[in-house]
């Protein structure tokens, strides 16, 4: 459904290739998110959200939900999205509450961080792994064939750190690091093994123009696990990723919350990665971070979280036009949320960010 929003989208993925890269138009400022969940698109269109359970296993489904975002990202300005192909990781264990957000779902879930599927080598050997052929591409294809002219995709694949930690669950994870270093050694070298050929996949698919990797690794003070464990394990792997994106010329970017300031260095320098996203003011705000390391590589939104959840519209709209105002001029700075469009954030407090990013845009 079409909305009477007073803007054209006119979209062109090159200007967001540009500002990626670090040489973007400083007068016109691209959006980027991460994702929106289903329930703020279909309600932004007036839609019914379709459960993401169907979409796995009802193509129709699957396609009436991949037409939402496409509508979706189309109307509000986007140049692209994030994408990725189906591909599971079983036996995740996770826990459940019910969803107070105002835009709620069945049920809120999360990774239960005490034991996973994995714990010793006899998991290890049991554990039905993946293989990089076993994605299922078809969501890509989809929308590579449905985009309109001028958008693209922003290719999803999956990270080395968090798979890991979901599979044996983190306190048993952090616990074998010292206690079964080759059973550590044996979970981040199969995740290679799928993450690396499937990256190779995706940068040759229809109207990709980059790799984006989800891989949290830090919190509130500092990293999920040690920098040397990181340098050891995470690092090497997550640089062969972005290896193949820029053999292909393509942008590598990385999601990832938390801390990272002590291992800035080695993401920027080693793993080689062309834009950062993930951002919260009571770490450390996007400008700040922008005056160490915006001279280097592009930054993804920064409007944060906390604000946009319950902040006024016109407390977003200021910070919004604040954040332009100093990170414009780089060239290497692209609008969005701190994290993503979850369904706790109101919908004018979106649509209020979206709007300066318009105005500012001219």
């Amino acid at each position: 459904m079409e909305h009477d929003w007073p803007w054209a989208p006119n979209p062109d993925y090159t200007r967001l290739v540009e500002a990626l890269q670090g040489h973007g138009d400083p007068n016109h400022v691209p959006f980027l998110e991460l994702f929106a969940d289903r329930e703020v698109i279909a309600s932004l269109l007036r839609e019914t959200a379709i459960p993401e359970a169907i979409q796995l296993v009802d193509r129709e489904a699957l396609r009436r939900g991949l037409d939402q975002k496409i509508r979706f990202w189309h109307q509000l300005g986007y140049d692209a999205f994030w994408q990725g192909p189906n591909l599971e990781l079983p036996g995740v264990l996770r826990l459940d509450s019910d969803d107070t957000a105002s835009l709620p779902r069945d049920k809120r879930h999360w990774v239960d961080e005490k034991a996973g599927a994995i714990t010793d080598w006899r998991g290890f050997e049991r554990y039905p792994w993946p293989r990089a052929q076993d994605a299922d591409l078809y969501p890509m294809e989809y929308v590579a064939r449905h985009l309109p002219e001028g958008m693209a995709i922003i290719a999803a694949v999956g990270g080395i750190l968090e798979p890991v930690m979901w599979l044996m669950g983190y306190e048993t994870f952090a616990l074998a690091i010292y206690d079964q270093p080759d059973l550590i050694d044996a979970m981040f070298s199969k995740i290679e093994e799928i993450y690396v050929p499937l990256a190779r996949t995706l940068v040759q698919m229809d109207r990709v123009i980059a790799l984006w990797m989800g891989d949290d690794m830090g919190f509130k003070t500092g990293t999920m696990i040690s920098p040397t464990h990181l340098r050891k394990h995470v690092f090497p792997r997550q640089k062969m990723i972005a290896s193949v994106a820029h053999e292909q010329g393509m942008p590598f970017l990385l999601h990832s919350c938390g801390n990272l300031e002590g291992v800035m260095n080695d993401l920027i320098d080693e793993v080689g990665i062309d834009a950062k996203h993930s951002f919260e003011d009571v770490i450390e705000p996007v400008e700040s971070f922008m005056a160490h390391h915006g001279d280097r590589i592009a930054c993804i939104g920064g409007v944060d979280m906390d604000l946009l959840g319950r902040g006024t519209e016109e407390q977003i709209r200021a910070r919004t036009r604040a954040l332009l105002e100093t990170c414009a001029a780089s060239g290497a700075y692209v609008l969005g949320s701190g994290n993503s469009i979850a369904n706790y954030v109101p919908l004018e407090n979106f649509l209020a960010m979206v709007d300066e990013g318009w105005r500012y845009n001219g």
